[in-house]
């Protein structure tokens, strides 16, 4: 069970070079847990169906230094960002699962006790050929509690 009790802000935008006109972004805003073990600072989240609202998965990155691990609860999906690395992943599309080169050309973050920001940029190649230029910013801070007239 999460506990909801911070505010996160995704932003992905992203470049596909042989379609420009399908470039775009998207902005997620939703509440999450984050939390620390073994040096690394987990931010968990949960995704619903855009078709089917009542069907959701849990997302969650796990941020260790200069590297990001992506994993969707329910799914194949493991997408590694490690800053200057490609990596092999797999990628559930919902159809099926392809293998995805993931190379990350920068990863900041700025993760602390009471949250923070991640900054990545990474292309994702399949048979090695580019497919898309991507960025993501996460924004992770505790929950203003209107309750508590804060």
């Amino acid at each position: 069970m999460l506990k909801d009790d911070y505010d996160i802000n995704i932003i992905g935008r992203q470049e596909y070079p042989d379609f420009p006109e399908g470039s775009g972004e998207i902005s997620l805003n939703t509440t999450g847990s984050y939390t620390s073990r073994g040096g690394a600072r987990l931010i968990a989240y949960k995704e619903y169906d855009t078709e089917n609202p009542k069907v959701s998965c849990t997302s969650v990155l796990k941020v260790e230094p200069g590297k990001v691990t992506m994993m969707r609860s329910g799914s194949a999906t493991r997408l590694i960002l490690e800053e200057g690395r490609r990596h092999l992943c797999l990628y559930d599309t919902g159809y099926g699962t392809l293998s995805v080169g993931v190379f990350t050309s920068s990863l900041r973050s700025s993760l602390g006790e009471r949250g923070g920001r991640v900054h990545i940029k990474y292309t994702l190649d399949i048979d090695s050929n580019l497919s898309s230029s991507n960025e993501i910013t996460v924004d992770v801070k505790p929950r203003v509690r209107a309750e508590l007239g804060i």
